[in-house]
């Protein structure tokens, strides 16, 4: 007879489970440089480049994550004339928000 779920759960495969390493069956070496390399570039600025980026994204129209996603991916702050550039990440955050509700 199959056992009856308890009431908190939700259907999903067991999380507490797994036994194995974190990174899996793949490489430990290109995990550890993977994380190493997301905690490098996601480190928390000073404040003054923090509410530098944060009043230089409010101006654009932008969040901070936006902005700054924007300087890691391509290396360089947007600006009032590059107004393609800040329209497409406009379209592509329309498009997450509708991905997500769908």
């Amino acid at each position: 007879m199959a056992r009856r779920p308890k009431r908190s759960d939700n259907g999903g495969p067991p999380l507490d489970d797994y036994k194995g390493p974190p990174w899996g069956k793949g490489d430990p070496y290109i995990f550890f440089a993977w994380q190493a390399a997301y905690a490098k570039a996601w480190k928390a600025p000073s404040r003054d480049v923090m509410l530098m980026r944060m009043e230089k994204a409010e101006r654009l129209g932008l969040t901070y994550e936006e902005y700054t996603l924007e300087i890691l991916e391509r290396g360089r702050h947007l600006q009032p004339k590059d107004t393609d550039s800040i329209a497409a990440i406009k379209v592509a955050r329309k498009r997450r928000r509708i991905g997500r509700l769908g």
